[in-house]
């Protein structure tokens, strides 16, 4: 577990990109290929959804962080990014990094991952790094 804490960091930080940027704020279908030409996100917009989940109705009292990526990519991917999630007055409440390995092209990955958050009334979330690099 350390040993994935550690590659998870240091493929967080080896693209250089500290720009906090805001999640997408819907997931978007995934029936029309996207050129990455046409994205100045660039691999970033391989993320095409990534939520809060609020799950509150089914009797779990943690809110979820839940995640889509679309490799567009014409190689098999890794993808790793920060995340947080921040109130109206801009205090973070919550933190974390997510992984997604092995994204054949063209394949679509869905996951998600509890936080300690216990409500997502108000909160943004941000993406602080983003980096897909090529799967062995």
């Amino acid at each position: 577990m350390i040993v994935i804490v550690v590659v998870v960091l240091v493929v967080a930080q080896g693209d250089g990109d500290e720009g906090t940027t805001s999640a997408p704020s819907k997931t978007v279908t995934d029936t029309t290929p996207r050129e990455k030409t046409q994205d100045p996100r660039g691999e970033r917009a391989d993320l095409v959804g990534f939520r809060l989940d609020d799950r509150s109705a089914a009797g779990i009292t943690n809110v979820w962080v839940v995640w889509t990526i679309k490799n567009s990519s014409s190689e098999k991917s890794d993808y790793s990014w920060d995340w947080e999630a921040v109130d109206a007055g801009g205090t973070r409440l919550a933190d974390g990094s997510q992984l997604e390995i092995n994204v054949q092209p063209g394949q679509t990955a869905r996951g998600e991952y509890p936080t300690t958050l216990k409500s997502a009334k108000g909160i943004k979330l941000n993406i602080t790094s983003f980096n897909r690099t090529a799967s062995y």
